[in-house]
């Protein structure tokens, strides 16, 4: 995927596009404010794996796209094509999305989303979803205009 400019609500214009491996710091900045937004952290070397695995070609790895602003990167989504046993094609998870705190509400998380969607049409991959807490309202507001909430409910092994 290459780079699309994006005019952002305030007309300053940002980019998506992938990942790239001088992106390390930054990246690691957002998604430590993903996880503390999440009241969780991870190891160290969580960081030094997800990175690495974020730019290799294994098919089963995640994939990343991050929105740019002037050289700063402002937003980042995880995302990862898998098989489904009710389906021929893939899905696509979308496991994270973050937009730093001052740039929520100018189309950073929209535009986001809207590129892994674009990237799951490339892939022949039609059904895209993803997960939220019930207390996250601000980003659930964009949610329920750019897709459908579902009746699932999560478990987990404890």
């Amino acid at each position: 995927m290459s780079a699309t400019v994006v005019p952002m609500s305030n007309d300053l214009p940002f980019s998506v596009r992938p990942l790239r491996v001088d992106d390390r710091t930054q990246w690691a900045e957002l998604w430590t404010g993903y996880l503390t937004y999440y009241e969780t952290s991870v190891e160290p070397g969580i960081y030094d794996t997800t990175f690495s695995r974020l730019l290799g070609d294994d098919p089963q790895d995640f994939c990343a796209l991050v929105a740019e602003l002037d050289g700063r990167l402002i937003g980042l989504t995880h995302y990862l094509f898998h098989r489904h046993a009710w389906k021929v094609e893939n899905v696509c998870y979308l496991q994270d999305l973050y937009a730093r705190p001052e740039t929520r509400g100018t189309g950073v998380g929209r535009a986001l989303i809207e590129a892994v969607y674009a990237a799951a049409d490339s892939n022949g991959t039609p059904t895209v979803y993803w997960l939220t807490q019930d207390f996250n309202e601000t980003a659930r507001k964009l949610y329920d205009r750019v897709a459908n909430v579902t009746p699932f409910i999560k478990y987990q092994r404890p």
